[in-house]
């Protein structure tokens, strides 16, 4: 087997794991020690085929992080580190993430955490990539004082 089938079937294996951007899958064939030519080709070639496409990770990698209750500030960042353009990253998140759906799961972690401090909460929720007006509407409409 020559390196070149190596490599595709290594970065074939890889992909079969979970959708990875370009920049990943080079990576995981750097450190394999393939040459960068090779892993060129390799890319090119799974371009070609359909087995790598960053818009179709975006778009998956957004669906699962948003899931995991991580908003769209934090998922942009870590789409961007892992190599996908800009606007490929800002599209996935739009098309993607209902913004509904984000307040409806900054609600849950508000009543989950409903001992926590409002700007300890507020901190918690900004990390997690909420956005800061949503986050200060959905504090403010719970967290509330009753009268």
């Amino acid at each position: 087997m020559t390196d070149a089938e190596r490599a595709y079937v290594a970065a074939l294996r890889i992909l079969g794991y979970r959708f990875n951007s370009e920049l990943e899958l080079r990576r995981k064939l750097q450190r394999k020690k393939f040459e960068k030519a090779i892993i060129d080709a390799t890319i090119a070639r799974l371009r070609d085929e359909k087995w790598l496409d960053d818009e179709r990770f975006a778009g998956a990698f957004t669906r699962t992080r948003s899931r995991k209750r991580i908003g769209a500030k934090r998922i942009v960042l870590e789409l961007r580190a892992a190599g996908v353009d800009d606007e490929v990253a800002a599209r996935a998140v739009k098309e993607n993430i209902d913004p509904e759906l984000e307040r409806e799961q900054i609600r849950a972690i508000v009543q989950r955490r409903a001992g926590w401090e409002r700007n300890k909460l507020r901190a918690y929720l900004l990390k997690q990539g909420y956005d800061a007006a949503l986050v200060a509407d959905v504090v403010r409409e719970l967290k509330a004082p009753s009268s």
